[in-house]
């Protein structure tokens, strides 16, 4: 499952992330046919040249060549004007790599010029989980200053005059997002939740979001494991997988959280490294190799746990054989395929499987459900209008299918479509979709 990455001849000490000339054979590659025109969502909302792939590629080669200056206005925005959601790639004649392309270009501007202020502070309180946790504590028992209410306590919108203040970045009166937890996951659990027989232990890695936002939806996967007679591990010193970062350009910062990570995990003694995210996973499965590809001691041990990494759809279903459900659930239900966890992880027919094989489910696909919803982590917040113009076409992809409820593999997803299905007068339940087989094993 992992990747491999090359170093820069003659300095083993680093990766793509440390020089761009590293990424010049991923440029060659290519031939600027503009077949990633088809699929890029950001060139889909907005129509313009400089948002497609081949245009970046020309920018970068034209920085090598000493053409344009990586900190010129322009090209910056052009620079971070992309989700890194990877479509581009899956429709790429020459299999040009070009995540790599664009998070080496985003790490050499940092290098170059920094970190802005605000991304630096928040960054650098990362790397203090404590500090972290403590933040967002705060955050949670201040929210109802801030925000009102909705949807029976599942979603939270702004209060006026909040609402008018952040309208520009798409928190105005009709935005919905799910609240911040009062009560972390992490805080809800012991570190191991034994079962009667066991048939093996395995260390779940929860992330942010399903620690902070979304802590039912951990908690519905941890008793889907036990269900099936699984130990689960769930390390109270685990911090972000970083991706959050990495996409910004903080090499530093994403390295020192993947070395906790590591240490932290390995203590645990399991067999297995759960994810109910695309991106976690992306990050175990693939970024903690590359960005460790140079380093002799943590290098081989994040090769050791891409290998054992799985989306907890693909261990059901692929390591496991999957208890039946009986329960029933009537619901119409349709799957969003989240970028990372289908195009990063590779994971697409394992959350359909157990959907399917739910009682009570009739499933109904959309016509594009691997299109991207326009989350991009942050992406929503610095380029609010494409976002939105991207989050509307899946919205409405949703509403075609008459389905209930939405299924995701992904909580950034889940944020989007929570938010774009509200706003396209829809009135679909936005859930995990393992939240879904624990609700079949809860009627039985």
């Amino acid at each position: 499952m992992a990747t491999t990455t090359k170093t820069l001849s003659g300095r083993p000490d680093q990766t793509y992330h440390d020089d761009l000339a590293i990424v010049r054979e991923e440029l060659d590659k290519c031939m600027k046919c503009g077949n990633c025109m088809a699929v890029c969502p950001v060139y889909g909302a907005d129509k313009v040249e400089t948002s497609v792939t081949r245009s970046k590629i020309a920018v970068a080669e034209a920085i090598l060549a000493g053409e344009l200056e990586l900190d010129d206005p322009q090209v910056s925005e052009m620079l971070f004007n992309c989700l890194v959601c990877k479509s581009c790639m899956t429709n790429c004649p020459t299999k040009v790599n070009f995540d790599r392309i664009i998070l080496a270009l985003r790490a050499a501007l940092v290098r170059k010029n920094g970190l802005p202020w605000l991304k630096r502070m928040i960054f650098s309180t990362l790397k203090h989980p404590r500090l972290f946790d403590a933040g967002l504590r705060v955050g949670a028992a201040l929210q109802p200053l801030v925000f009102r209410g909705e949807k029976g306590g599942k979603a939270i919108s702004p209060r006026s005059p909040f609402g008018q203040a952040g309208a520009a970045i798409g928190f105005d009166g009709e935005r919905q997002m799910p609240g911040l937890t009062v009560t972390p996951l992490r805080d809800r659990i012991p570190e191991v939740v034994k079962v009667a027989s066991a048939k093996m232990k395995v260390a779940f890695f929860t992330g942010d979001s399903l620690n902070y936002f979304y802590p039912e939806a951990g908690m519905d996967l941890i008793e889907v494991l036990s269900a099936n007679d699984i130990e689960v591990h769930i390390p109270k010193g685990q911090s972000c997988c970083g991706v959050p970062v990495l996409v910004h350009g903080d090499v530093d910062t994403v390295r020192a959280l993947a070395r906790n990570n590591l240490d932290t995990f390995d203590r645990t003694g399991c067999e297995y490294l759960i994810t109910g995210c695309g991106s976690c996973g992306g990050a175990w499965q693939h970024d903690y190799t590359e960005l460790m590809a140079a380093d002799p001691v943590y290098g081989p041990r994040a090769e050791y746990w891409a290998q054992r990494t799985y989306d907890i759809s693909t261990f059901l279903t692929r390591v496991i054989k999957l208890r039946p459900p009986r329960g029933r659930v009537d619901r119409v239900v349709t799957y969003h395929d989240s970028c990372h966890l289908k195009k990063t992880m590779k994971v697409f027919a394992e959350p359909r499987e157990i959907l399917k094989g739910i009682p009570g489910i009739t499933f109904k696909e959309m016509s594009a459900p691997d299109a991207c919803c326009g989350s991009g982590g942050s992406y929503v917040l610095s380029h609010y209008e494409t976002s939105s113009a991207i989050g509307r076409k899946k919205a409405e992809d949703i509403n075609r299918t008459a389905a209930d409820t939405v299924s995701v593999g992904c909580p950034a997803c889940m944020m989007q479509l929570l938010d774009n299905v509200h706003r396209a007068d829809g009135q679909q339940e936005v859930v995990h979709y393992i939240s879904l087989l624990a609700e079949s094993y809860r009627k039985e």
